[in-house]
Protein backbone atom coordinates (compact mmCIF):
# COMPACT_ATOMS: atom_id res chain seq x y z
CA UNK A 1 0.00 0.00 0.00
CA UNK A 2 1.41 3.36 -1.06
CA UNK A 3 1.59 6.17 1.43
CA UNK A 4 0.05 9.52 0.51
CA UNK A 5 2.52 12.27 -0.32
CA UNK A 6 3.10 14.69 2.50
CA UNK A 7 1.46 18.06 1.97
CA UNK A 8 2.84 21.19 3.48
CA UNK A 9 0.70 23.98 4.73
CA UNK A 10 1.54 27.24 6.38
CA UNK A 11 0.40 27.86 9.87
CA UNK A 12 -1.49 31.00 10.73
CA UNK A 13 1.61 32.40 12.43
CA UNK A 14 3.67 32.03 9.21
CA UNK A 15 1.03 33.61 6.98
CA UNK A 16 0.64 36.63 9.20
CA UNK A 17 4.26 37.78 8.86
CA UNK A 18 4.59 41.52 8.55
CA UNK A 19 5.36 42.68 4.99
CA UNK A 20 8.54 44.77 4.45
CA UNK A 21 8.04 48.50 4.44
CA UNK A 22 7.11 50.15 1.11
CA UNK A 23 10.47 51.98 0.85
CA UNK A 24 12.38 48.69 1.11
CA UNK A 25 10.25 47.22 -1.71
CA UNK A 26 11.13 50.18 -3.94
CA UNK A 27 14.87 49.76 -3.27
CA UNK A 28 14.72 46.05 -4.09
CA UNK A 29 12.86 46.73 -7.36
CA UNK A 30 15.35 49.46 -8.35
CA UNK A 31 18.30 47.16 -7.62
CA UNK A 32 16.78 44.36 -9.71
CA UNK A 33 16.18 46.82 -12.59
CA UNK A 34 19.82 48.00 -12.35
CA UNK A 35 21.05 44.40 -12.58
CA UNK A 36 18.81 43.78 -15.60
CA UNK A 37 20.17 46.91 -17.30
CA UNK A 38 23.78 45.92 -16.59
CA UNK A 39 23.03 42.42 -17.85
CA UNK A 40 21.79 43.76 -21.19
CA UNK A 41 24.87 45.97 -21.58
CA UNK A 42 27.29 43.13 -20.77
CA UNK A 43 25.29 40.66 -22.85
CA UNK A 44 25.24 42.95 -25.90
CA UNK A 45 29.04 43.25 -25.86
CA UNK A 46 29.40 39.58 -26.64
CA UNK A 47 26.69 39.45 -29.32
CA UNK A 48 27.23 40.14 -33.01
CA UNK A 49 25.02 42.76 -34.61
CA UNK A 50 23.23 40.69 -37.22
CA UNK A 51 22.62 42.73 -40.36
CA UNK A 52 25.27 45.30 -39.41
CA UNK A 53 28.53 43.37 -39.31
CA UNK A 54 29.98 42.13 -42.59
CA UNK A 55 30.69 38.46 -43.11
CA UNK A 56 33.76 38.95 -45.29
CA UNK A 57 37.08 37.64 -44.02
CA UNK A 58 38.76 40.44 -45.98
CA UNK A 59 36.50 43.44 -46.84
CA UNK A 60 39.05 44.55 -49.49
CA UNK A 61 37.79 41.75 -51.73
CA UNK A 62 34.30 43.21 -52.14
CA UNK A 63 34.67 46.95 -51.51
CA UNK A 64 34.70 47.81 -55.21
CA UNK A 65 31.33 46.09 -55.62
CA UNK A 66 29.75 48.25 -52.91
CA UNK A 67 26.68 50.28 -53.76
CA UNK A 68 27.61 53.61 -55.33
CA UNK A 69 31.38 53.04 -55.45
CA UNK A 70 31.55 53.25 -59.26
CA UNK A 71 29.49 56.45 -59.31
CA UNK A 72 31.64 57.96 -56.56
CA UNK A 73 34.78 57.05 -58.51
CA UNK A 74 33.42 58.66 -61.73
CA UNK A 75 32.33 61.78 -59.83
CA UNK A 76 35.78 62.01 -58.23
CA UNK A 77 37.48 61.94 -61.64
CA UNK A 78 34.98 64.53 -62.91
CA UNK A 79 35.67 66.79 -59.91
CA UNK A 80 39.43 66.48 -60.46
CA UNK A 81 38.95 67.56 -64.07
CA UNK A 82 36.74 70.54 -63.09
CA UNK A 83 39.25 71.70 -60.47
CA UNK A 84 42.07 71.55 -63.02
CA UNK A 85 39.93 73.42 -65.57
CA UNK A 86 39.36 76.22 -63.06
CA UNK A 87 43.11 76.98 -62.93
CA UNK A 88 43.40 79.95 -65.33
CA UNK A 89 46.84 79.33 -66.87
CA UNK A 90 46.15 75.68 -67.89
CA UNK A 91 45.00 75.08 -71.46
CA UNK A 92 42.35 72.44 -72.24
CA UNK A 93 44.88 69.91 -73.65
CA UNK A 94 47.12 70.32 -70.59
CA UNK A 95 44.11 69.82 -68.28
CA UNK A 96 43.09 66.60 -70.03
CA UNK A 97 46.63 65.23 -69.89
CA UNK A 98 46.96 66.20 -66.22
CA UNK A 99 43.59 64.58 -65.41
CA UNK A 100 44.69 61.39 -67.13
CA UNK A 101 48.15 61.31 -65.51
CA UNK A 102 46.90 62.16 -61.98
CA UNK A 103 44.10 59.59 -62.25
CA UNK A 104 46.46 56.86 -63.44
CA UNK A 105 49.07 57.71 -60.82
CA UNK A 106 46.44 57.46 -58.07
CA UNK A 107 45.10 54.20 -59.51
CA UNK A 108 48.60 52.74 -59.73
CA UNK A 109 49.45 53.66 -56.12
CA UNK A 110 46.19 52.52 -54.53
CA UNK A 111 45.52 49.43 -56.65
CA UNK A 112 48.93 48.16 -57.74
CA UNK A 113 51.57 49.44 -55.29
CA UNK A 114 50.03 49.45 -51.80
CA UNK A 115 49.76 45.95 -50.32
CA UNK A 116 47.87 44.47 -47.41
CA UNK A 117 44.62 45.62 -45.82
CA UNK A 118 43.64 48.30 -43.31
CA UNK A 119 41.60 45.60 -41.52
CA UNK A 120 42.70 42.85 -39.16
CA UNK A 121 42.02 39.69 -41.15
CA UNK A 122 42.12 36.08 -39.93
CA UNK A 123 43.81 34.86 -43.13
CA UNK A 124 47.22 34.29 -41.50
CA UNK A 125 48.85 37.13 -43.45
CA UNK A 126 47.93 36.01 -46.98
CA UNK A 127 46.52 39.45 -47.90
CA UNK A 128 49.63 41.16 -46.53
CA UNK A 129 51.61 40.25 -49.65
CA UNK A 130 48.86 41.07 -52.18
CA UNK A 131 48.00 44.41 -53.78
CA UNK A 132 44.44 45.68 -53.72
CA UNK A 133 43.96 44.60 -57.34
CA UNK A 134 45.11 41.06 -56.52
CA UNK A 135 42.73 40.87 -53.54
CA UNK A 136 39.78 42.20 -55.56
CA UNK A 137 36.99 39.59 -55.97
CA UNK A 138 39.25 36.97 -54.31
CA UNK A 139 41.56 37.07 -57.34
CA UNK A 140 38.86 35.94 -59.79
CA UNK A 141 39.56 37.47 -63.20
CA UNK A 142 37.13 39.29 -65.52
CA UNK A 143 34.52 40.16 -62.91
CA UNK A 144 32.34 43.24 -63.43
CA UNK A 145 34.38 45.41 -61.04
CA UNK A 146 37.65 44.38 -62.69
CA UNK A 147 36.22 45.16 -66.12
CA UNK A 148 34.98 48.56 -64.93
CA UNK A 149 38.35 49.57 -63.47
CA UNK A 150 40.12 48.34 -66.60
CA UNK A 151 37.82 50.17 -69.05
CA UNK A 152 37.67 53.48 -67.14
CA UNK A 153 41.36 54.49 -67.71
CA UNK A 154 41.00 53.48 -71.38
CA UNK A 155 37.97 55.78 -71.80
CA UNK A 156 39.84 58.59 -70.05
CA UNK A 157 42.80 57.97 -72.38
CA UNK A 158 40.57 58.26 -75.48
CA UNK A 159 39.06 61.50 -74.16
CA UNK A 160 42.50 62.94 -73.38
CA UNK A 161 43.81 61.96 -76.82
CA UNK A 162 40.79 63.51 -78.56
CA UNK A 163 40.92 66.82 -76.66
CA UNK A 164 44.69 67.14 -77.08
CA UNK A 165 44.15 66.65 -80.85
CA UNK A 166 46.63 63.73 -80.82
CA UNK A 167 49.56 66.06 -80.19
CA UNK A 168 52.74 63.95 -80.12
CA UNK A 169 53.97 65.06 -76.69
CA UNK A 170 50.59 64.63 -75.01
CA UNK A 171 50.01 61.36 -76.84
CA UNK A 172 53.29 59.84 -75.59
CA UNK A 173 52.66 60.98 -71.99
CA UNK A 174 49.06 59.71 -72.01
CA UNK A 175 50.02 56.37 -73.57
CA UNK A 176 52.83 55.77 -71.06
CA UNK A 177 50.44 56.68 -68.24
CA UNK A 178 47.78 54.29 -69.54
CA UNK A 179 50.24 51.40 -69.90
CA UNK A 180 51.40 51.91 -66.31
CA UNK A 181 47.93 50.95 -65.06
CA UNK A 182 46.89 48.47 -67.77
CA UNK A 183 49.92 46.16 -67.69
CA UNK A 184 49.65 45.37 -63.93
CA UNK A 185 45.98 44.43 -64.47
CA UNK A 186 46.81 41.59 -66.87
CA UNK A 187 45.82 38.15 -65.51
CA UNK A 188 49.28 36.84 -66.47
CA UNK A 189 50.86 39.27 -63.98
CA UNK A 190 48.67 38.28 -61.01
CA UNK A 191 51.06 37.96 -58.06
CA UNK A 192 54.13 38.50 -60.27
CA UNK A 193 56.82 40.90 -59.02
CA UNK A 194 59.04 41.93 -61.94
CA UNK A 195 62.71 42.13 -60.83
CA UNK A 196 61.46 41.57 -57.27
CA UNK A 197 60.04 45.13 -57.11
CA UNK A 198 57.41 45.45 -54.34
CA UNK A 199 58.01 41.84 -53.30
CA UNK A 200 57.76 42.53 -49.55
Amino acid sequence: MQSKPKTWSLTTEETNLPSPPLEMNRQIIERVEDYKFLGTIIGNKNKMNVGVAHSEVNPNTRVMNSRGIWLTYALGVGMLHIVLLSIPFFSVPVVWTLTNVIHNFGMYVFMHAVKGTPFETPDQGKARLLTHWEQLDYGVQFTSSRKFFTISPIILYFLASFYTKYDTTHFVINTASLLSVLIPKLPQLHGVRIFGINKY
